[in-house]
């Protein structure tokens, strides 16, 4: 029998919750654009971007660093943090996206391109510009699930 333990507060790593919503903004600009434009090499660039954050760290993003260096000094008040693994997860299921659509460009099947890119940009928008991440919301949800079952 194993049993479970839910994380500590020490063993959670907590982030400023701003920075992935300005990632979210730049995210959903460049999405836009590689829907407009039908541009493989723009989603190319986004899938590097969700693949540093999924698997390396959001905070080491390129928007992460952009976000630290132009954006966070001029901001004043309290930090909202947050818990890094919804984040993270929601960059894990953006690289999924972003996968398939390279898969449907690569492929020659612009409907799985088109479609990709567009879900992806539905969840990049929310969080730019209602401060809710759907892939977040995903994972909570996942976890919840789990304990249920477990």
């Amino acid at each position: 029998m194993t049993t479970t333990i839910a994380p500590s507060e020490k063993e959670i790593t907590w982030i400023d919750a701003r920075g992935p919503r300005f990632s979210a903004t730049i995210t959903t600009v460049l999405l836009a654009i590689a829907l407009v434009l039908h541009a493989p090499a723009v989603i190319a660039f986004q899938w590097v971007v969700f693949g540093i954050a999924a698997f390396y760290s959001p905070p080491k993003s390129p928007y992460a660093f952009l976000y630290k260096v132009f954006v966070q000094p001029r901001l004043h008040g309290p930090v909202p943090s947050e818990d890094l693994r919804p984040v993270r997860f929601a960059q894990l299921v953006g690289f999924i996206f972003a996968s398939v659509a390279l898969i449907g460009a690569i492929s020659g099947v612009g409907a799985l391109f088109t479609g990709a890119v567009a879900l992806c940009l539905v969840a990049a928008f929310l969080n730019a510009a209602f401060n809710f991440c759907l892939g977040c919301q995903t994972y909570l949800l996942l976890v919840r699930l789990r304990h249920r079952a477990g």
